[in-house]
């Protein structure tokens, strides 16, 4: 039987929005919780304080990590509609109140000077304007207020960089737009913050183009 004139195309584009929809939140949900990627969390995640913003909250990664005692208040946003049902129960198991939103990075749905922290763990990595939502991430905070981060993302040695550069383009299409190639607290630095690199190194048993993590905090000028 002779095929449709698009026929090829639309199921194309619906294995990819299925792919999209199903098997990248739980591939991502599998990653960033393993063993190697959940101490870099537990390095900045308990340092929240006050209120609290936690953009790419989906999945619920980060809800054990955070010290109770410390934080007033909870919001998070996350794009996927998956991941957040996921992030619902785990707060729903934790007895915390939340405002869990469903949105983008680039246009945050909070007022400006909203929060006391922001925290942000692998996350720049595979939103579509890095530096917007840098921006963003600003705005949303008090003067003074501190953007915690672990991040991975552009490695330091040219011979992997060179890797990181071959690979990225499938890469961001098997795992959910996720570059490898992206500068991590130097693009944070350039947006206005004043940086605290607490650690930047290769993260063991990972494959060196996408084991380079840095972690810090950023604080708020003004």
């Amino acid at each position: 039987m002779a095929r449709k004139h698009g026929a090829g195309k639309g199921i194309g584009m619906g294995f990819a929005k299925w792919y999209d929809e199903h098997v990248v939140p739980r591939f991502i949900q599998c990653a960033c919780s393993s063993p190697t990627i959940m101490k870099m969390r537990e390095k900045v995640v308990p340092l929240a304080s006050g209120k609290v913003f936690e953009i790419g909250c989906g999945g619920g990664i980060n809800q054990p990590l955070y010290d109770h005692g410390k934080v007033t208040s909870f919001s998070g946003m996350d794009p996927s509609t998956k991941g957040l049902d996921y992030t619902r129960e785990a707060v729903a198991n934790s007895g915390w109140q939340a405002d869990i939103r469903q949105g983008f990075g680039e246009a945050i749905p909070f007022e400006d000077e909203s929060f006391d922290t922001v925290v942000c763990t692998f996350t720049l990595c595979s939103v579509c304007d890095q530096m917007q939502t840098v921006r963003e991430l600003r705005r949303i905070l008090k003067p003074g207020g501190r953007l915690l981060y672990a991040e991975h993302g552009r490695a330091h040695d040219a011979g992997v960089q060179k890797w990181q550069n071959r690979i990225e383009p499938v890469w961001k299409k098997l795992a959910g737009g996720c570059h490898l190639t992206r500068p991590v607290s130097s693009a944070i630095a350039q947006q206005g913050f004043a940086m605290n690199v607490l650690g930047q190194r290769y993260a063991p048993k990972m494959p060196r183009f996408a084991g380079w993590m840095e972690w810090g905090e950023a604080v708020k000028a003004g």
